[in-house]
């Protein structure tokens, strides 16, 4: 897998699920992922079967953006411990936080935008009290990325019921 990859998936979790970012390490940080990050990497959206639920690649491109911007001092939030705690959650979690996400998802008005940021945040809002107390550093980046890719969002789209739905959601949870 290359790291654009890794990091997409992980962008794509990082908007679905508060208590992670689960980058890969920049170039410029010298040490590896620690076996649990690199389990979370490669395997949370598999833990997370969506069927309807759809992420705009503006926003992917957005997020992604944000995850590579992160510092090596952020990035020391990612620990054997607190990607264990977000794996063991994960995968006890997953298939309601998928039907949660597909549920909100078909239920939202769209366009997809709008679709994609009410359910990513309500589903956000309501499993987030739930991650594990290990993961709340990760979850402190998760709402970095997401807020930040919600102003650059909503200042860079074309579509005013875009740019109300990003700017609707990015306070965060």
């Amino acid at each position: 897998m290359t790291l654009s990859r890794a990091v997409q998936r992980t962008v794509l979790t990082t908007a679905l699920l508060s208590a992670s970012v689960l980058a890969a390490p920049s170039p410029a940080q010298a040490a590896p992922l620690p076996p649990a990050c690199q389990e979370a990497l490669l395997e949370t959206l598999d833990k997370f079967p969506v069927t309807d639920f759809t992420v705009p690649d503006k926003a992917k491109n957005a997020m992604l953006g944000e995850v590579l911007g992160l510092s090596e001092a952020e990035q020391e939030a990612f620990t054997e411990v607190a990607c264990a705690a977000w794996n063991t959650w994960a995968t006890n979690n997953g298939q309601d936080v998928a039907t949660d996400l597909d549920t909100r998802y078909r239920n939202a008005a769209g366009p997809v935008c709008n679709k994609f940021a009410r359910s990513s945040l309500a589903t956000i809002k309501k499993y987030a009290p739930n991650v594990p107390a290990e993961t709340r550093e990760l979850e402190k980046l998760a709402k970095k990325v997401w807020t930040n890719s919600m102003e650059k969002l909503a200042a860079k789209a074309n579509n005013a019921n875009c740019r109300t739905a990003y700017n609707g959601v990015k306070a965060g949870w």
